[in-house]
């Protein structure tokens, strides 16, 4: 069986150095700026509370072991982080459609219409930031980036004996975008913890 050193071999040396530098770099620059939006939204939800807002958005009401393991987080991780979200009325609990006894957690019209505002200034930011690309190089972009996250999730998963986190491919559906524009959403290969900031 060939060992990860022959596999490496394979590759041109440079162009992986390259890479992931490009990653490293990427990676701090994203942390940097949050990529949180533009103007009076920018960086106004964090990364946590947008991840759980999309998640139950595109799936529906939903069990915090259910949305845990849709994310890859653990439940008590999303316990703590959905807490502010229902506190701040943008997530209700009600009862399960089924099952009387059991809670699910819901988006509510003021999470979701609260999503969508920072959706648009997020979608927004990736048209500054590409400004200058034609539709194929973000097509192209988003592709490759999807499918890095979601390899990057598979060798989280394969390493932790975990669920896989959500990949970029289970990403909500954005509104159609202006021709010429991309329609992003953010990047679900991260479910980390974070302190919720709702405002």
């Amino acid at each position: 069986m060939p060992t990860s050193q022959d596999m490496t071999t394979e590759f041109d040396p440079g162009l992986l150095d390259a890479l992931q530098h490009q990653v490293a770099v990427f990676a701090r620059r994203a942390e940097q700026t949050r990529l949180g939006g533009t103007g009076q939204l920018r960086n106004s939800m964090d990364r946590a509370a947008y991840l759980l807002l999309n998640r139950l958005d595109q799936e529906g009401p939903m069990g915090v072991k259910a949305l845990a393991a849709g994310m890859g987080i653990d439940s008590s991780t999303v316990t703590r982080q959905v807490a502010p979200l229902v506190d701040t009325g943008l997530v209700k609990r009600t009862s399960h459609p089924e099952d009387g006894r059991a809670v699910v957690l819901q988006l509510s019209p003021r999470g979701l219409a609260r999503l969508e505002e920072v959706r648009s200034s997020r979608r927004q930011l990736m048209v500054e930031v590409t400004e200058g690309w034609t539709p194929d190089e973000r097509e192209s972009f988003c592709t490759l980036l999807t499918r890095f996250n979601t390899a990057l999730s598979a060798r989280q998963s394969a390493h932790t004996g975990g669920p896989a986190t959500e990949s970029a491919a289970t990403a909500p559906p954005a509104p159609p975008a202006p021709p010429g524009t991309a329609s992003t959403t953010e990047s679900p290969a991260d479910g980390t913890s974070e302190s919720t900031q709702t405002s």
